[in-house]
C-alpha cells in the first residue's frame, strides 16, 4: 500500500472521510487525495500521524507496527526509566534480597524498565485507536 492507500485505510477505520480529515487538519480540499501520485511534505506526514497517532514510518509503509512509537515517545520513556531507576536510588541503594544491585543488574532492570513502558504505551496508543 502508498501513503494514500494508507492514510484512506486509517480514515475508514476512524469512521471519518478524507475531506472531513483534511478539514480537522487545516489541508487544502483534495491534498491527502495528491498523494496518491506525489510525495507528501513532512509537516503534513507528521500531522496525520499525530491524529491517528500512528508513526510517519506507518504512513510511508516503512513499518507494518501500527501502533510504533515515535522517537520523542521512545525518548520520553527513556527518560521517565531514568527517573524510576534515580528514585529507588535516592530511597537508599537498590539491591535483591539485601545484597547491593551491581551496574550490570542496574542497566538490565533500566532496560526490562523501558521496555514494560514501550508495551504499555502501545497498548494505550491501540486501545485509543478502538475507542
Amino acid at each position: 500500500m502508498n501513503t494514500y492507500e494508507i492514510i484512506r485505510e486509517l480514515s475508514r477505520q476512524r469512521k471519518i472521510s478524507i475531506a472531513e480529515l483534511e478539514r480537522t487538519l487545516g489541508l487544502s480540499n483534495g491534498s491527502i487525495s495528491k498523494w496518491s501520485k506525489n510525495s507528501p511534505n513532512a509537516k503534513y506526514l507528521e500531522k496525520i500521524a499525530d491524529f491517528f497517532s500512528v508513526s510517519v514510518d506507518y504512513l510511508l509503509g516503512r513499518s507494518d507496527d501500527k501502533y510504533d512509537l515515535s522517537p520523542q515517545e521512545k525518548i520520553d520513556i527513556g527518560v521517565e526509566a531514568e527517573k524510576m531507576m534515580k528514585g529507588l536510588n535516592d530511597e537508599g541503594s537498590i539491591n535483591f534480597y539485601g545484597e547491593p544491585m551491581s551496574e550490570e543488574d542496574k542497566e538490565a532492570t533500566l532496560s526490562a524498565l523501558n521496555l514494560l513502558m514501550t508495551i504499555n504505551r502501545k497498548k494505550a496508543k491501540k486501545k485509543k485507536d478502538m475507542n
